[in-house]
């Protein structure tokens, strides 16, 4: 303990960036984590209930159950194939697997490379770091011995021991951020099987509703529907002409038109 005391003392300026970059990696780490539990969701518990409110409400209100859940399943690939439910299986297919491809993959390894790229980095700083520190060593004991103070060479083993102090802080840093990594990935895998089944059952669900005369598309209450325009009957422009007698008479109309009496021939 006394070396590793002497060596964040003594070398400070080898020690200090390779404990940043530790904690900076233990930080992203864990926002991942935290990223992963709101990115979850358990279908098996979301499942009924998005069956029981399509039923009911129809896809707008299941695109508004979804639209609050926080979860990358139900919030993106659910409403993305919900919007093109009206053009047909194959373009709820389409619609979720670019929502997929463009939105939910990206999400997922987010901070991904980042950690990679310090874990890599850390190994490789506490290497330079102990090999400066090995040249600074060795070039010390070569000035000693040309000077002939070989008592004193010895002294400087405990500094070659101090200088592996670099590499051993870059490989505690980079060992942990590997492994993390290693997880995510075959978390990111799990989860990509988890939304190919959920758009499966999803598509079933719809096909199914739209099959069912008996289900109304109903929004939910207290959703106002912008969409929906009451039907109201036009009034009527035209007055229907009453049908004339069948007899040839003139029709009532006709005769209230006045005649004038024909002038008289005043000749003679």
């Amino acid at each position: 303990m006394q070396a590793v005391k002497d060596f964040f003392i003594g070398e400070w300026y080898f020690a200090l960036p390779l404990v940043v970059m530790s904690l900076v990696g233990a930080s992203l780490v864990i926002w991942r984590i935290l990223l992963n539990i709101s990115a979850n969701t358990s279908m098996d518990e979301f499942l009924p209930i998005f069956q029981e409110v399509l039923r009911k409400h129809g896809i707008r209100g299941a695109v508004e159950l979804c639209k609050r859940e926080t979860g990358l399943i139900p919030n993106r690939v659910f409403v993305a194939g919900l919007e093109a439910a009206d053009q047909g299986a194959a373009a709820m297919r389409r619609s979720m697997a670019n929502e997929v491809e463009l939105e939910v993959l990206p999400r997922l390894h987010f901070l991904l490379p980042t950690i990679l790229a310090i874990a890599k980095i850390a190994t490789m700083v506490g290497l330079f770091f102990t090999v400066i520190s090995m040249i600074n060593t060795f070039d010390a004991i070569g000035r000693e011995s040309a000077a002939g103070k070989v008592k004193e060479i010895g002294g400087h083993s405990s500094k070659i021991g101090l200088a592996l102090f670099a590499t051993a802080i870059g490989l505690f840093t980079a060992i942990p951020l590997v492994f993390s990594h290693v997880l995510f990935k075959a978390w990111i895998t799990k989860f990509e099987v988890k939304i190919k089944v959920a758009t499966q059952k999803l598509i079933t669900l719809v096909t199914n509703y739209k099959k069912d005369p008996k289900l109304l598309d109903k929004p939910i209450p207290g959703v106002t529907d912008r969409m929906h325009v009451p039907t109201v009957a036009a009034p009527a422009l035209v007055k229907p002409v009453a049908a004339a007698p069948a007899t040839g008479s003139v029709p009532v109309a006709a005769a209230a038109i006045p005649i004038r009496p024909a002038p008289q021939d005043r000749r003679g």
